[in-house]
Protein backbone atom coordinates (compact mmCIF):
# COMPACT_ATOMS: atom_id res chain seq x y z
CA UNK A 1 0.00 0.00 0.00
CA UNK A 2 1.50 3.06 -1.32
CA UNK A 3 0.04 6.95 -0.48
CA UNK A 4 0.79 10.66 -1.02
CA UNK A 5 0.15 13.53 1.00
CA UNK A 6 -0.92 16.41 -0.41
CA UNK A 7 -1.96 20.46 0.92
CA UNK A 8 -5.75 18.85 0.25
CA UNK A 9 -5.55 15.20 1.93
CA UNK A 10 -3.72 11.97 1.55
CA UNK A 11 -3.89 9.54 -1.41
CA UNK A 12 -3.83 6.06 -1.32
CA UNK A 13 -2.79 4.03 -4.76
CA UNK A 14 -1.48 0.76 -5.91
CA UNK A 15 1.15 0.17 -8.42
CA UNK A 16 2.14 -2.92 -10.34
CA UNK A 17 4.33 -4.05 -12.90
CA UNK A 18 7.27 -2.25 -15.12
CA UNK A 19 7.51 0.03 -18.41
CA UNK A 20 5.45 2.80 -19.17
CA UNK A 21 2.72 4.81 -16.79
CA UNK A 22 -0.83 3.60 -16.82
CA UNK A 23 -3.59 5.30 -14.49
CA UNK A 24 -6.80 3.88 -13.28
CA UNK A 25 -9.73 6.11 -11.97
CA UNK A 26 -12.35 3.89 -10.54
CA UNK A 27 -16.05 5.25 -10.19
CA UNK A 28 -18.03 6.52 -7.44
CA UNK A 29 -18.52 4.42 -4.48
CA UNK A 30 -16.10 2.42 -5.66
CA UNK A 31 -11.78 2.28 -4.78
CA UNK A 32 -9.17 1.09 -6.66
CA UNK A 33 -9.82 -2.52 -6.26
CA UNK A 34 -12.11 -3.07 -8.79
CA UNK A 35 -8.72 -2.53 -10.98
CA UNK A 36 -6.98 -5.82 -9.57
CA UNK A 37 -7.27 -7.93 -12.61
CA UNK A 38 -6.88 -5.48 -15.04
CA UNK A 39 -3.25 -4.35 -13.30
CA UNK A 40 -2.27 -7.71 -12.81
CA UNK A 41 -3.05 -8.02 -16.95
CA UNK A 42 -1.82 -4.77 -18.18
CA UNK A 43 1.30 -4.94 -15.78
CA UNK A 44 2.78 -7.47 -18.01
CA UNK A 45 3.29 -4.45 -20.40
CA UNK A 46 2.87 -1.08 -18.20
CA UNK A 47 3.64 0.48 -14.99
CA UNK A 48 -0.10 0.79 -13.89
CA UNK A 49 -1.32 2.80 -10.96
CA UNK A 50 -4.75 2.66 -9.39
CA UNK A 51 -5.98 5.38 -6.83
CA UNK A 52 -8.44 6.40 -4.33
CA UNK A 53 -9.79 9.28 -4.68
CA UNK A 54 -10.58 11.64 -2.02
CA UNK A 55 -13.47 10.10 0.39
CA UNK A 56 -13.09 6.61 -1.11
CA UNK A 57 -11.35 3.37 -0.51
CA UNK A 58 -8.69 4.33 2.14
CA UNK A 59 -7.53 7.96 0.69
CA UNK A 60 -8.61 10.97 2.92
CA UNK A 61 -12.08 12.16 4.30
CA UNK A 62 -11.36 15.41 5.86
CA UNK A 63 -12.28 17.40 2.71
CA UNK A 64 -15.27 19.44 2.72
CA UNK A 65 -15.74 19.38 -1.12
CA UNK A 66 -15.93 15.80 -3.23
CA UNK A 67 -16.61 17.52 -6.29
CA UNK A 68 -15.23 16.08 -10.06
CA UNK A 69 -13.36 19.04 -10.22
CA UNK A 70 -11.39 18.03 -7.05
CA UNK A 71 -10.68 14.74 -8.60
CA UNK A 72 -9.54 16.26 -11.71
CA UNK A 73 -7.16 18.26 -9.63
CA UNK A 74 -6.43 15.24 -8.00
CA UNK A 75 -4.94 13.61 -10.68
CA UNK A 76 -2.45 16.18 -11.97
CA UNK A 77 -1.21 16.78 -8.26
CA UNK A 78 -0.44 12.94 -8.28
CA UNK A 79 0.89 12.97 -11.76
CA UNK A 80 3.34 15.89 -10.51
CA UNK A 81 4.48 14.21 -6.76
CA UNK A 82 5.00 10.93 -8.75
CA UNK A 83 6.96 12.48 -11.48
CA UNK A 84 4.57 11.19 -14.33
CA UNK A 85 5.20 13.61 -16.87
CA UNK A 86 1.97 12.38 -19.43
CA UNK A 87 0.06 9.39 -19.17
CA UNK A 88 -2.85 7.46 -20.64
CA UNK A 89 -5.58 7.69 -18.24
CA UNK A 90 -8.33 4.98 -18.10
CA UNK A 91 -11.78 6.00 -15.99
CA UNK A 92 -14.38 3.42 -15.05
CA UNK A 93 -17.85 5.63 -15.13
CA UNK A 94 -17.23 8.44 -12.75
CA UNK A 95 -13.34 8.24 -13.20
CA UNK A 96 -13.75 8.17 -17.39
CA UNK A 97 -15.88 11.79 -16.46
CA UNK A 98 -12.77 12.90 -14.40
CA UNK A 99 -10.74 11.30 -16.83
CA UNK A 100 -11.91 13.39 -19.70
CA UNK A 101 -12.07 16.53 -17.82
CA UNK A 102 -7.97 15.96 -16.65
CA UNK A 103 -7.50 15.90 -21.00
CA UNK A 104 -9.35 18.84 -20.89
CA UNK A 105 -7.84 21.10 -18.45
CA UNK A 106 -4.14 19.71 -18.24
CA UNK A 107 -3.69 18.24 -21.94
CA UNK A 108 0.07 18.24 -21.59
CA UNK A 109 -0.65 15.46 -18.85
CA UNK A 110 -2.65 12.74 -21.14
CA UNK A 111 -1.54 11.17 -23.75
CA UNK A 112 -4.64 8.87 -24.25
CA UNK A 113 -8.15 8.35 -22.73
CA UNK A 114 -9.79 5.43 -21.97
CA UNK A 115 -13.53 5.98 -20.55
CA UNK A 116 -15.80 2.85 -19.33
CA UNK A 117 -19.47 3.54 -18.97
CA UNK A 118 -18.77 7.01 -17.82
CA UNK A 119 -21.04 9.47 -18.30
CA UNK A 120 -21.02 12.94 -20.58
CA UNK A 121 -24.42 14.18 -19.70
CA UNK A 122 -25.09 13.78 -15.81
CA UNK A 123 -28.52 13.15 -17.25
CA UNK A 124 -27.80 10.11 -18.20
CA UNK A 125 -26.89 8.40 -14.68
CA UNK A 126 -30.46 5.94 -13.74
CA UNK A 127 -32.41 8.00 -11.52
CA UNK A 128 -31.68 6.22 -8.41
CA UNK A 129 -28.18 8.10 -8.29
CA UNK A 130 -29.48 11.53 -9.34
CA UNK A 131 -31.89 10.43 -6.11
CA UNK A 132 -28.80 10.33 -4.36
CA UNK A 133 -27.49 13.47 -5.18
CA UNK A 134 -29.94 15.21 -3.01
CA UNK A 135 -28.88 15.07 0.88
CA UNK A 136 -32.35 14.15 2.31
CA UNK A 137 -32.13 11.14 0.13
CA UNK A 138 -28.21 10.73 0.54
CA UNK A 139 -28.54 10.93 4.55
CA UNK A 140 -31.43 8.79 4.14
CA UNK A 141 -29.60 6.17 2.46
CA UNK A 142 -26.08 6.40 4.17
CA UNK A 143 -27.79 5.66 7.47
CA UNK A 144 -29.69 2.50 6.14
CA UNK A 145 -26.71 1.67 4.55
CA UNK A 146 -27.87 -2.56 5.44
CA UNK A 147 -30.77 -2.08 3.25
CA UNK A 148 -28.55 -0.71 0.07
CA UNK A 149 -26.17 -3.81 0.86
CA UNK A 150 -29.36 -6.02 0.72
CA UNK A 151 -30.63 -4.15 -2.08
CA UNK A 152 -27.09 -4.69 -3.98
CA UNK A 153 -27.33 -8.30 -3.25
CA UNK A 154 -31.06 -8.54 -4.56
CA UNK A 155 -30.54 -6.88 -7.70
CA UNK A 156 -26.58 -7.14 -8.70
CA UNK A 157 -27.33 -10.06 -11.60
CA UNK A 158 -28.69 -6.33 -13.29
CA UNK A 159 -25.83 -4.51 -12.83
CA UNK A 160 -23.19 -7.23 -13.72
CA UNK A 161 -22.73 -10.78 -14.52
CA UNK A 162 -19.95 -10.95 -11.79
CA UNK A 163 -21.07 -12.81 -8.72
CA UNK A 164 -18.00 -11.31 -6.55
CA UNK A 165 -19.37 -7.89 -7.33
CA UNK A 166 -21.74 -7.55 -4.22
CA UNK A 167 -18.37 -8.50 -1.68
CA UNK A 168 -16.64 -5.65 -3.94
CA UNK A 169 -19.24 -3.32 -2.78
CA UNK A 170 -19.77 -4.26 0.63
CA UNK A 171 -15.62 -3.86 1.22
CA UNK A 172 -15.93 -0.28 -0.78
CA UNK A 173 -19.33 0.88 1.02
CA UNK A 174 -17.72 0.35 4.47
CA UNK A 175 -15.13 3.18 3.64
CA UNK A 176 -17.64 6.19 1.93
CA UNK A 177 -18.40 9.20 3.96
CA UNK A 178 -21.90 10.69 3.45
CA UNK A 179 -20.37 13.88 2.47
CA UNK A 180 -18.02 11.59 -0.33
CA UNK A 181 -21.06 10.02 -1.28
CA UNK A 182 -23.26 12.87 -1.81
CA UNK A 183 -21.37 15.52 -3.43
CA UNK A 184 -19.51 13.30 -5.87
CA UNK A 185 -22.94 11.90 -7.13
CA UNK A 186 -24.35 15.35 -6.97
CA UNK A 187 -21.80 16.78 -8.85
CA UNK A 188 -21.47 14.22 -11.37
CA UNK A 189 -25.64 14.75 -12.12
CA UNK A 190 -24.87 18.65 -13.03
CA UNK A 191 -21.52 17.98 -15.67
CA UNK A 192 -22.28 18.36 -18.78
CA UNK A 193 -18.78 17.65 -20.65
CA UNK A 194 -20.59 18.13 -24.19
CA UNK A 195 -18.93 22.05 -24.89
CA UNK A 196 -15.80 21.02 -23.53
CA UNK A 197 -14.95 17.60 -26.21
CA UNK A 198 -13.90 19.13 -28.82
CA UNK A 199 -10.81 20.17 -27.35
CA UNK A 200 -9.32 16.89 -26.65
CA UNK A 201 -6.77 16.17 -29.16
CA UNK A 202 -5.33 13.16 -28.25
CA UNK A 203 -6.41 9.68 -28.90
CA UNK A 204 -9.58 8.16 -27.40
CA UNK A 205 -11.29 5.42 -26.49
CA UNK A 206 -15.07 4.90 -25.37
CA UNK A 207 -16.11 1.09 -24.22
CA UNK A 208 -19.89 0.87 -23.24
CA UNK A 209 -22.03 -2.07 -22.30
CA UNK A 210 -25.38 -2.48 -24.06
CA UNK A 211 -27.02 -3.50 -20.57
CA UNK A 212 -25.37 -0.55 -18.59
CA UNK A 213 -28.28 0.23 -15.99
CA UNK A 214 -26.52 2.43 -14.08
CA UNK A 215 -25.46 4.92 -17.09
CA UNK A 216 -27.21 5.03 -20.11
CA UNK A 217 -25.23 3.44 -23.02
CA UNK A 218 -26.34 5.99 -25.23
CA UNK A 219 -23.37 7.98 -24.38
CA UNK A 220 -20.92 7.08 -26.58
CA UNK A 221 -22.71 8.83 -29.28
CA UNK A 222 -22.09 12.51 -27.33
CA UNK A 223 -18.81 10.90 -27.00
CA UNK A 224 -18.54 10.48 -30.87
CA UNK A 225 -20.02 13.77 -31.56
CA UNK A 226 -17.52 15.85 -29.20
CA UNK A 227 -14.45 13.87 -30.37
CA UNK A 228 -15.25 12.77 -34.07
CA UNK A 229 -11.98 10.60 -33.70
CA UNK A 230 -12.56 8.46 -30.70
CA UNK A 231 -13.00 4.80 -31.12
CA UNK A 232 -16.20 3.25 -29.83
CA UNK A 233 -16.93 -0.30 -28.76
CA UNK A 234 -19.71 -1.77 -27.68
CA UNK A 235 -20.41 -4.47 -25.54
CA UNK A 236 -23.86 -6.43 -26.14
CA UNK A 237 -23.32 -8.44 -23.72
CA UNK A 238 -21.88 -6.23 -20.86
CA UNK A 239 -23.27 -3.84 -18.44
CA UNK A 240 -21.51 -1.14 -16.33
CA UNK A 241 -18.85 -3.28 -15.38
CA UNK A 242 -16.99 -4.47 -18.74
CA UNK A 243 -13.91 -5.02 -17.34
CA UNK A 244 -15.99 -7.90 -14.85
CA UNK A 245 -18.46 -8.57 -17.49
CA UNK A 246 -16.62 -9.67 -20.61
CA UNK A 247 -13.04 -8.81 -19.08
CA UNK A 248 -11.01 -11.23 -21.45
CA UNK A 249 -12.63 -9.32 -24.11
CA UNK A 250 -11.93 -5.99 -22.46
CA UNK A 251 -8.31 -6.25 -21.80
CA UNK A 252 -7.58 -7.44 -25.17
CA UNK A 253 -9.38 -4.20 -26.26
CA UNK A 254 -7.71 -1.91 -23.85
CA UNK A 255 -3.96 -3.09 -24.72
CA UNK A 256 -4.47 -3.03 -28.34
CA UNK A 257 -6.01 0.30 -27.77
CA UNK A 258 -2.50 1.28 -25.53
CA UNK A 259 -0.40 -0.40 -27.76
CA UNK A 260 -1.14 1.74 -30.86
CA UNK A 261 1.13 4.30 -31.40
CA UNK A 262 -0.81 7.74 -30.80
CA UNK A 263 -1.58 9.22 -34.53
CA UNK A 264 -4.85 10.46 -34.79
CA UNK A 265 -7.28 10.06 -37.73
CA UNK A 266 -8.69 12.43 -40.07
CA UNK A 267 -12.26 14.12 -38.33
CA UNK A 268 -14.73 11.64 -38.62
CA UNK A 269 -12.81 7.93 -39.41
CA UNK A 270 -12.58 7.21 -35.94
CA UNK A 271 -13.74 3.33 -35.09
CA UNK A 272 -17.14 2.40 -34.17
CA UNK A 273 -16.85 -2.01 -32.80
CA UNK A 274 -19.99 -3.92 -31.56
CA UNK A 275 -18.83 -6.88 -29.80
CA UNK A 276 -20.90 -9.81 -28.12
CA UNK A 277 -20.89 -12.83 -25.75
Amino acid sequence: MSSITTDQGVVHYEVFGHGQPVILLHGWLGSWGVWQETMAQLGKYYRTYALDFWGFGESGKKRDSYDVADFVGLVEQFMEQLGIVRAPLVGHSMGGTVALSVAIQYPQRVSKVVVIGSPIVGSSLSWPLKLAGYRPIAFLVYHQMTLLRLGIRLFSSLVTSDPRWPEMMDRDLSQVTLESFLHSIASLRRTDLRPFLPEIQVPVLGMYGEKDVIVHPDQWMYLKQGVPHAQISRYAAAGHFIMLDQPKAFIQRLHTFLATTPTLPLTGLGQTTTQGA
